[in-house]
């Protein structure tokens, strides 16, 4: 029989900002031992980083002002680790750790006396970049769960009882379909059920929560199915790193992007994470490959420069792939990338125009290049403007699917190429691009009624 259900009153939301956040690392994790050979599994890497890296650099998304990290086995290691940060992350050793994660918490309760609610994470638990700031929106005691676990996940998972919305009941021995995804919104009093459950034998943090739901009821927070991933064997470490992968996508990709350049970008970053190159880096080593490029089109050598331009496109995607991952966007960065991928348009239309002079009346080549060129950098230079200024959001698939984005650019051109057909490659490319940058200013003029500043985009690609 599952747990009796309790009265529950709704939680109410804090009025104060989230401050202060904590992770979990103490544990030992015996099943990992074939891939961490003894020490602390928060030092396995995952795309790039350490687990307890990737840990830290998540919650530092969310604007905490100081981050705990609760250690246990291997803390000298680990605690030299988290000290690469600075001030903003501390570190502390949990007695009796051996015990379960409940006495990990109770280690950071010296820490967390004056908050009204804290961020509570585990660090063998990753998440896809929004999850926890859909934790952090609902602004009173919560938890993640996940209401379509894979079977795998729900036999390993803690099941949680809900009742309209809220948990109410918390343990592996439940029937509930519904698991929690180790990730809380925590109040204080969770240091005092943590010493009541303890009292009954219980002192894991399961335990702890399922004793504080009985006076504090937890809102539960939807996650997506498959954005999260608990790493407690080595086969969760490859799903991971799956899951990752397949996280790098961004919405506003089309066909090109999906089905051609991202499955090749996407295990290219993989394969990098690990390498001392940053995302800048790879964007001038793109700008040079388009200038080589540029140089082959204009010579005349069709094949070799399409299969270059080509290349390019899906270069192109790993600058700001290796930036999420690592979770290191920035705003120059982004910068950089944008001033760069139009310099690599203009040479690689330019090649184009240079080798079809000999091909046609140097009229109708400055003609269809000045269209070609204007159409790619308004494009582009439509739709960073329309996120800088936070206005409405162009149907960017569709425009994918039209060929409209840089992507579908690129492709058109590497198509010509390889048929030596440089004048169309220039006039499908003034076609498509005038018409994606028609699309996006017909919608920001019909729908445009957000006000003007809103906050700068973090590093992406630009794919106009």
């Amino acid at each position: 029989m599952e747990a009796p259900v309790p009265a529950v009153v709704a939680p109410e939301p804090s009025r104060r900002q989230l401050r202060k956040g904590v992770i979990l690392a103490a544990g030992l994790s015996t099943r990992m031992a074939p891939l961490s050979n003894g020490r602390s599994k928060a030092m396995l890497r995952l795309g790039g980083l350490t687990l307890l890296e990737r840990s830290i650099r998540t919650l530092l998304t969310l604007d905490l002002e100081q981050i705990m990290i609760v250690l246990g086995h291997d803390m000298e290691v680990v605690a030299e680790h988290a000290k690469r940060f600075g001030g903003i992350v501390s570190v502390t050793e949990a007695d009796g750790w051996e015990s379960g994660n409940g006495c990990s918490l109770a280690a950071a309760e010296p820490y967390l006396e004056e908050e009204d609610l804290f961020l509570l994470v585990t660090v063998d638990h990753v998440f896809a970049p929004d999850a926890l700031h859909r934790l952090l929106d609902a602004r009173a005691p919560a938890v993640l769960v996940d209401a379509a676990p894979t079977p795998e996940e729900w036999s390993e998972g803690t099941r949680v009882v809900l009742e309209a919305g809220r948990a109410i009941a918390f343990g592996k021995e439940l029937t509930s379909e519904v698991i929690d995804c180790g990730a809380f919104l925590l109040p204080p009093a969770i240091f005092d059920a943590h010493r009541s459950a303890w009292r009954r034998g219980d002192p894991s943090l399961a335990g702890a929560v399922t004793v504080l739901v009985t006076e504090h009821p937890l809102a539960a927070v939807p996650i997506v199915p498959g954005s999260w991933v608990d790493i407690d064997a080595p086969e969760d470490l490859a799903l991971a790193r799956d899951r990752l992968r397949r996280s790098l996508g961004k919405p506003g990709d089309g066909p090109v992007s999906t089905y051609l350049n991202r499955p090749i970008s996407t295990r290219l970053s993989m394969l990098l994470a690990g390498l001392p190159l940053s995302p800048d880096a790879v964007s001038v080593f793109v700008l040079l490959g388009s200038l080589g490029a540029a140089l082959l089109v204009a010579s005349g050598r069709g094949v070799a420069g399409g299969i270059a331009v080509q290349a390019v496109s899906v270069l192109d995607g790993v600058d700001g792939e290796l930036a999420r991952l690592r979770l290191r966007s920035s705003l120059k960065g982004a910068m950089l990338d944008g001033v760069l991928d139009r310099l690599a348009d203009a040479a690689i239309i330019c090649g184009f125009a240079m080798w079809a002079v000999p091909l046609a009346s140097t009229r109708t080549v400055i003609l269809l290049s000045c269209l070609a060129l204007t159409g790619s950098m308004l494009s582009m230079a439509s739709k960073d403007r329309a996120k800088l200024l936070n206005l409405p959001a162009a149907p960017e698939r569709w425009i994918g699917r039209l060929l409209g984005g840089r992507d579908g650019r690129l492709l058109l051109l590497a198509v010509a190429a390889l048929a030596g057909r440089p004048i169309a490659g220039l006039a499908v490319v003034a076609v498509t691009s005038l018409m994606a940058l028609s699309i996006r200013l017909i919608y920001v003029l019909r729908d445009a009624t957000a006000p003007a500043g809103g906050t700068p985009i973090g590093r992406t690609r630009s794919s106009g």
